[in-house]
């Protein structure tokens, strides 16, 4: 006849048991450690991390760390101060009626607290979609916006929530909004959010599909504080690859179209503001014939006159022994060939003619 265990064997054989699954755990994360060729660069990138976050928190009113979480630490690297950010609306030519949408629905509740408290239907979204071509301006809508409502910004990166260990991808997109929380008002950007947070699919691997379901919880523990300013602002060219779930927490939307004519006109005027132009450039006629460039497109027109300005300028000084050093002005000429510089790069665009 066998003699069963005691209670205190059980508890002795469960302890034993925790403590070599804890053991073999941190045993094998210290082994992969080990024998992981790029440990030393992570450390590196990580204490990098660390020191970015301290500055940009320190900058936001944050002057202690241990306030923030390990994880919250890593988000605090992305953080971006909009008293910095490069970008106004007098930077973004050609989309006034999107601007001024986003002004009133996004915007002004930030600004106006008071005028908006009495309607929940008049509260700022908590989920914005900038959607359309790319290189059409969805990214600096988004910075200029958080400028101008004097929220910070966290321009969220994919890859910063992506992690090899199990359940750490969740504990970093907890981390996003706990720190969106802690250091409201907030904008959590999101560029290219259709490569992140696409539709299902019965092949998702386990730790995607867990950390998709975490962030839409959490996204939903946001919508349900009205007292929390914090808004996730999403960019995609891609809509019809989001998932539905997600679409449903994006409710105030904006199409950013390729340009029109007059909106071509505008972006060619801002982005050749203070360059010297020749007598014989007609922007008219430039914006006229660019149907189907974006306003990125239009910049890299722009850049490539100037370069073939500067090209023209150093073969003629060479032939005439000439050392003048002042850049002349941009010839209607320059356009001309800006544009079949970007033809033989097969981009697909129209052709300028002449």
């Amino acid at each position: 006849m066998t003699n069963k265990p005691s209670s205190g064997q059980i508890a002795a054989i469960g302890v034993e048991l925790f403590l070599f699954t804890v053991i073999s755990f941190y045993g094998i994360k210290w082994l992969a450690k080990i024998l992981d060729p790029t440990s030393k660069q992570k450390e590196s990138a990580k204490k990098q991390a660390s020191f970015h976050a301290e500055k940009i928190t320190k900058s936001l009113g944050i002057n202690n760390l241990t306030e923030l979480s390990e994880y919250e630490v890593s988000i605090a690297a992305l953080l971006v101060d909009p008293l910095n950010l490069p970008i106004s609306w007098n930077n973004i030519g050609g989309l006034e009626s999107v601007i001024c949408e986003i002004k009133e629905s996004v915007i002004l509740p930030f600004q106006r607290r008071a005028l908006f408290s009495s309607s929940t239907l008049l509260s700022a979204p908590k989920g914005v979609l900038l959607y359309g071509p790319p290189g059409c301006g969805k990214t600096m809508i988004a910075k200029a916006t958080a400028k101008q409502a004097g929220c910070r910004f966290i321009n969220l990166e994919v890859s910063s929530l992506t992690d090899k260990w199990y359940g750490e991808s969740q504990k970093l997109a907890s981390a996003v909004f706990s720190l969106a929380s802690k250091i409201q008002p907030c904008i959590i950007f999101i560029d290219e959010i259709d490569s992140f947070l696409r539709a299902r699919e019965s092949h998702d691997n386990e730790a995607t599909a867990m950390m998709k379901a975490q962030f839409m919880s959490l996204w939903d523990g946001l919508l349900s504080e009205e007292s929390v300013d914090v808004i996730i602002m999403a960019a995609t060219n891609r809509p019809q690859d989001i998932d539905r779930a997600i679409l449903r927490r994006l409710p105030c939307r904006f199409h950013i179209g390729l340009p029109q004519v007059t909106q071509r006109m505008e972006i060619l005027q801002i982005i050749l503001q203070g360059e010297d132009m020749a007598d014989d450039v007609d922007l008219t006629q430039v914006a006229n014939h660019t149907e189907g460039y974006s306003g990125c497109d239009l910049k890299e027109l722009c850049r490539l006159a100037a370069l073939q300005c500067l090209r023209r300028q150093v073969v003629e000084n060479d032939d005439s022994q000439s050392s003048c050093e002042v850049l002349q002005p941009i010839k209607m000429s320059d356009f001309l060939n800006a544009y079949e510089r970007m033809k033989t790069n097969d981009l697909m665009l129209p052709k300028l003619s002449s």
